[in-house]
């Protein structure tokens, strides 16, 4: 039984800002940071959330992340926004990108932004539903450490290379989509590492190709991917876009997003921006939705994202005490 403490999201961001400035990120940053990884807790993907800052603090003393990276904004075509995170945290660049490729789509139509040199993206849903609070279409994929094989083959070589979509609703929030393809999010299987425990069958494969339920061995061989054959192949159009499309490192080349030792990993991450063009629009996507809605025994996709995040919101985290002891011990040791 893993101990939690409860913990309101506003303490939450100002302890783990605290531990970012403490290990020697800018404030903006730590901040950036901070707000993702604890919008990523409050939905339910606990594998993005707190558990991440011991790991990003290690890589940050190990140089594999530079602290101070400022990310730069270039301009390649009047849609075409590109980001160079400089082996930085990928949270101020996504601001960054988010913040003028939103600018750029509600005066053309329509954004596309690439973003190298970056790393770990947490919860796209997070990205994506920024994106749609500005009253546009989003579609996000990033790139990843190799973790799946191709269909067929027993070494990995595509990351989880997640894919998120989001699009605006009139006075709800916006419908957001966010998938590994991965039969489950990588993190997940960090999670349980973490917390010492095993994982369901079926998530993914030891070394020798071999169904697990020990995290140890599933980290160390592949992940099963959702649909099988179908799922390594959107595994391979993420990987156009967020690494060849955005010139970054390929998954099989990119190194760790969890240990400290190695060169940065060199992400990539595709960003898309849609300004819907019709009036009726908005009409149009609650008819289908409400459609689906009607139907026994269905949700629409992120309801539960939805839900927790009403709890979350109302009741505050529930996250591990380790974790809430780990960041204060971080942001209170190197300040002293």
């Amino acid at each position: 039984m893993i101990e939690a403490e409860s913990i309101l999201i506003p303490d939450a961001e100002a302890l783990l800002a605290a531990a970012f400035v403490a290990s020697g990120v800018p404030n903006a940053a730590a901040q950036s940071v901070a707000v993702a990884l604890v919008a990523a807790e409050a939905e339910g993907q606990v594998g993005h959330g707190f558990s991440r800052l011991a790991d990003y603090v290690a890589q940050i003393e190990s140089g594999k992340i530079v602290a101070d990276a400022v990310p730069a904004l270039s301009v390649r075509a009047p849609a075409s926004l590109h980001v160079d995170a400089g082996h930085g945290l990928a949270y101020p660049a996504l601001d960054l990108a988010i913040e003028h490729g939103a600018r750029v789509a509600r005066d053309t139509g329509v954004a596309v932004v690439s973003i190298s040199r970056s790393h770990h993206a947490g919860a796209l849903s997070v990205q994506v539903d920024r994106i749609a609070q500005q009253g546009l279409i989003g579609l996000m994929v990033a790139n990843t450490p190799a973790a799946m094989a191709p269909w067929g083959g027993t070494t990995a070589f595509y990351g989880t290379n997640p894919i998120a979509f989001s699009a605006p609703r009139a006075g709800r929030p916006p419908l957001v989509i966010d998938l590994s393809l991965s039969r489950v999010a990588r993190g997940k299987i960090m999670n349980a590492k973490k917390t010492g425990q095993p994982i369901p069958e079926g998530w993914a494969l030891d070394a020798q190709g071999r169904p697990t339920t020990d995290p140890d061995a599933a980290l160390a061989g592949s992940m099963v991917p959702i649909g099988d054959a179908k799922g390594t192949a959107l595994a391979l159009m993420v990987e156009v876009l967020a690494a060849a499309f955005t010139g970054a490192a390929g998954s099989a080349a990119m190194s760790s997003f969890l240990a400290p030792d190695g060169p940065p990993p060199g992400a990539g991450q595709f960003l898309l921006m849609i300004k819907p063009q019709s009036d009726g629009f908005a009409a149009r996507l609650e008819t289908l939705l409400s459609q689906i809605a009607a139907m026994d025994d269905v949700r629409l996709p992120g309801d539960r994202r939805l839900a927790a995040l009403r709890y979350a919101s109302a009741h505050g985290l529930q996250v591990p005490k380790k974790y809430i002891a780990t960041a204060q011990q971080i942001a209170q040791a190197v300040r002293a």
